[in-house]
Order: structure tokens, then C-alpha cells, then sequence
């Protein structure tokens, strides 16, 4: 009406078309909108419909640009006027539903899946399917961790972030507990030695699992080098999960770089008492939340093997049902299985559950390399394990001779180099032999 300087919609329209042939889009609101591609018609209401989709209003900001994206997006591929329609009201729907402005705007997948399914929210910034898909579909990826999860994607970590078990063997040892932070950068220096000698993979496709109470130092120095790093948040060997420290988890987590994933320990089984296991799920989710809240990525780990028989549906049941929960990490660090068929089981659930998880990778639980050579072909076929994150197979002897100070700071580098090295050789003959390992 203001374009036509009057003030009635079928008068205004039809002085638009006076002067003009262009499509005219009429926003409605809640009951959609109209469009005009021809001549104006006695009433709104015979125009061309797209439906509406009836939202809480939670903010306004950017909701006129949301529409005018989505219409574009079905206009300017020559989709029929009323699926241009569709897409724009859904993707205002979402805008005024959401605290933020283009950041919150429907990914495609998001967009899709929303006119298929529709909500069972008025407010869609609560629905928990449609959010993950938006973190899923827009989660930062750097070039270096694109490339890494092509066709064929290795990551294959140190896993340096134990607490307890580091404070026993420098205990043990007779050490101040203020040497293990120089072990840890000893341990820094042994991952980006295989990390250089392997120049035909991209940086990130190794990794380290670290923390900051012992490993602040190395933390930190590793951001320099393009690795992937995950740092814990679980209180060591708590079961039920706790969390370590006190105060709130998100305000801590608030305070780390986003490429540094969290990595959350659950020693939990699927046949866990009830009592227990909702506490386990309680505090899963907790983390959960705070990750997606916070934009961080979330690595769950499950140790189901040391209060429980492992059987060749264990962590499948245990998967499904954390699933079930709502809580979908973007990793999974999952004990060696013992069959192929325990896999198979385990990526048939991750398959129907969340076809944009990262990956598993597999944990050590300290075992000799050559039952790891095995487990990696176990684990190989299985096309969500993406790789390892072991930890006291590769330090555990090099750091108590450290400690003891039998060894010195090069023996130690070069020790636990190797041994990281034959693993990583191990993991990618077994992998090579399922394809490619680029």
C-alpha cells in the first residue's frame, strides 16, 4: 500500500501492475502468503497460496530477509510458485522463532526435513531433531577437517588426558606431581613428530586428547600445529558421571577456543541398575546441552566392558537407547568389540539415528599392540570408525622410567613416537585393506 500510495491490498496490487509485470508477493503473516504472476484477481485470497506455519513470535529480527531467501531459493531454480511459497514462510517461521538473526536461518537439510515433518513445537528453536540438524549442517569446518572427512577419513590421536592415572605414578615414583605437565609436553612433542612424518595426510587427521589440570601447557602449544584436540570435562573414574570442578559447566566451557572438542567419560552399561543409569543420562544430557548451547563439538565416551559382560549388542542397546535420550554427539570413543558383528550392530544404530555423526573412534583400555592390531581389524569394515584415540599403550611405560628418571626427555619423545607410529601404521594397513586412506 505504501508502494501504491493507498489503502487498500487488491487496489495497491493492481496499481503495481499497472506499471509493473513483475511477481508480486503479498505476506500475510500466519496465513502465509499470496502471489500474483498475472493479472490481480477480486480477492487476496485467489491469488497463489503458500501455506503458513503457525509459530510462537519469539523475535522478529531478520524475518523479512528469511522469507525473501528461502522464496529466492525455490524462484531462481524454477520450482512452481507455491513450493517458492512453502520455503519462504518456513524459513520466516524459523526466524521469528529463533533468538538470532541469519545464523538461524534453516540450512537446506533443516528446510527439507521441516516441510516433511513438520514440529511438534510452536517455539522450533526447542524442538531437538530440527536443532541438531542445524548443528550438523553448520557446524564450523575448517578446509584441513573438511578434507579429512572425505571419502576415506583417518583421525588418529594421543590420548594424554588422564589425571588420576598420571598422580599414581608419580606417587609411585616419588615425583612432584608438577612434573607430569612436562611429560604431557614430552607427549605433545611425540604427535606432531608422527604428525611430520606422515606429510601425505593433512595436519588434523591427528589428534590429541588432552587436558588442562596437568596439561595446560601442551594444550595450548598444540593449537599452533592445525591438530585436533579434545580436552575432558568428567571427574576421573566418577560413576555416576560427575563433572570436574564445581561451579557451572557451561560458564567453564564458555571459556574454551571452539576447535577444542569436549570430550566427556561415561563408565556406563546398558544393564546398569535404573537408578543409576538415570543419573548417567542426566548427566550426558547436561553436557549435551551445554555443548550445543555453547557451539562446541562433543566426544562421548563409553566404557561399558568394565561393569558388564561386552557382548555383540551391548554398546549397539547403549547407543540406541543415549539416542533415544536425544543425545547425539558429534563422536563416539568406543572400547574395541569383539566381533565384526558388534560393529555392524553399533553403525546399523548410528545409521538410523544420525547419519551426520564424526565418527567413533577407538579407545586402547592400555592393551598390547599387537591385541590392537587385531581390534583394528575388527573395527576397520565398520564405515563410522574413523580411527583411535589410545592412551597408556603408547606413555604408560615411557612415563613411569621418566618419572623414575631412568629415561630422559629424548627417550621418553622417541619411545612413545614409535610406539604411536606402529599404530598409526597398524590402523592404516587395516584400513587400506577395506579402501582408500587418503
Amino acid at each position: 500500500m505504501i508502494a501504491a500510495g493507498g489503502d487498500d491490498v487488491i487496489a495497491a496490487l493492481r496499481a503495481i501492475r499497472v506499471r509493473s509485470a513483475a511477481v508480486i508477493v503479498c505476506k500475510r503473516g500466519p496465513m502465509g502468503c499470496s502471489v500474483f504472476d498475472s493479472a490481480i484477481p477480486a480477492t487476496i485470497d485467489e491469488g497463489i497460496q503458500g501455506r503458513g506455519f503457525p509459530v510462537e513470535v519469539y523475535n522478529v529480527l531478520g524475518a523479512g530477509d528469511a522469507f525473501m531467501a528461502g522464496f529466492l531459493r525455490g524462484y531462481l531454480r524454477g520450482e512452481p510458485i507455491a513450493t517458492c511459497c512453502a520455503f519462504a514462510n518456513a524459513c520466516g517461521a524459523f526466524a521469528v522463532s529463533r533468538l538470532l538473526c541469519s545464523v538461524e536461518y534453516p540450512t537446506e537439510a533443516e528446510l527439507h526435513h521441516f516441510l516433511a515433518h513438520g514440529s511438534a513445537y510452536r517455539a522450533l528453536r526447542r524442538d531437538r531433531d530440527i536443532n541438531q540438524i542445524h548443528w550438523s549442517t553448520t557446524r564450523a569446518r575448517r578446509q584441513d577437517l573438511a578434507e579429512r572427512l572425505g571419502q576415506s577419513p583417518q583421525l588418529m590421536a594421543l590420548a594424554i588426558d588422564h589425571r588420576a592415572q598420571f598422580e599414581t605414578m608419580a606417587d609411585r615414583a616419588g615425583a612432584p606431581r608438577g612434573r607430569i605437565g612436562q611429560f604431557k609436553e614430552l607427549a605433545l612433542a611425540a604427535a606432531l613428530a608422527i604428525r611430520q612424518a606422515y606429510p601425505q595426510l593433512p595436519a588434523a587427521a591427528f589428534g590429541l586428547l588432552i587436558d588442562e589440570t596437568y596439561g595446560r601447557e601442551a594444550l595450548f602449544r598444540a593449537a599452533d600445529h592445525g591438530l585436533w584436540i579434545a580436552r575432558p570435562v568428567e571427574e576421573p573414574g566418577s560413576r555416576p558421571l560427575d563433572f570436574e570442578g564445581s561451579g557451572s559447566l557451561a560458564a567453564k566451557l564458555i571459556e574454551w577456543p571452539l576447535i577444542h572438542t569436549i570430550k566427556c567419560l561415561s563408565f556406563y552399561h546398558p544393564d546398569d541398575p535404573a537408578e543409576l543409569r538415570a543419573r548417567q543420562d542426566r548427566e550426558l544430557d547436561r553436557v549435551h546441552d551445554a555443548a550445543r548451547t555453547l557451539g562446541r563439538e562433543l566426544l562421548i565416551e563409553l566404557v561399558a566392558g568394565k561393569n558388564g559382560s561386552l557382548e555383540d549388542t551391548t554398546l549397539a542397546r547403549l547407543i540406541d537407547h543415549l539416542y533415544q535420550c536425544g543425545i547425539r554427539p558429534d563422536w563416539w570413543k568406543l572400547e574395541p568389540q569383539k566381533s565384526q558383528a558388534a560393529w555392524a550392530n553399533i553403525a546399523a544404530v548410528i545409521a538410523a539415528n544420525d547419519t551426520a555423526c564424526r565418527g567413533i573412534l577407538m579407545l586402547g583400555l592400555d592393551a598390547p599392540i599387537d591385541a590392537l592390531g587385531e581390534a583394528f581389524e575388527l573395527a576397520a569394515p565398520c564405515p563410522w570408525v574413523r580411527g583411535f584415540a589410545i592412551g597408556r599403550t603408547i606413555f604408560a611405560r615411557p612415563a613411569e622410567a621418566w618419572l623414575n628418571k631412568t629415561i630422559d626427555d629424548a627417550d621418553a619423545v622417541r619411545q612413545m613416537a614409535t610406539t604411536f607410529r606402529q599404530l598409526v601404521e597398524s590402523w592404516l594397513r587395516a584400513r587400506g585393506r577395506q579402501g582408500s586412506v587418503e
